[in-house]
């Protein structure tokens, strides 16, 4: 992972994993759009580099931007909650290679060694917070 970037791409998903039971109060799915639009208005590459790779792949496309990703998601009747819900995977490549976050690169070795046993195939080592791997108990 020397000369990686970040796990950024993943990061910032791994602790959504419901539609509507991760965010803090206020915060739903619609104010994230909102920031992310605003954000996109600001700081474009920024925006882009930062969650459309993510939400592309959640989509199963490519390249689109971020108001062509609400329009699709429109299209398919289905939601931006829905989309953000979606899991990491942990053979997903972006633009700048794997992406893993300083837990999932440790998770993934844990993986490999098999300490996960007859689960590891369903588990996505992107999908974990720091918290979620803390509370694990692996070794007590």
């Amino acid at each position: 992972m020397a000369g990686k970037a970040y796990g950024y791409h993943n990061l910032i998903f791994s602790w959504i994993d419901t539609i509507d039971g991760n965010y803090p109060p206020p915060v739903d799915a619609h104010l994230v759009a909102s920031v992310m639009t605003v954000w996109n208005q600001i700081a474009p590459e920024y925006g882009s580099n930062l969650w459309n790779e993510a939400l592309n792949k959640r989509l199963g496309t490519q390249n689109l931007s971020l108001p062509d990703i609400l329009v699709e998601v429109e299209k398919r009747g289905s939601s931006f909650a829905k989309l953000l819900a979606i899991p990491e995977q942990d053979d997903w490549v972006y633009s700048d290679g794997k992406s893993a976050s300083c837990v999932a690169f440790i998770l993934e070795m844990y993986k490999e060694g098999g300490l996960f046993g007859e689960f590891a195939n369903s588990i996505q080592v992107t999908e974990f917070t720091i918290r979620d791997a803390y509370t694990l108990n692996l070794f007590e």
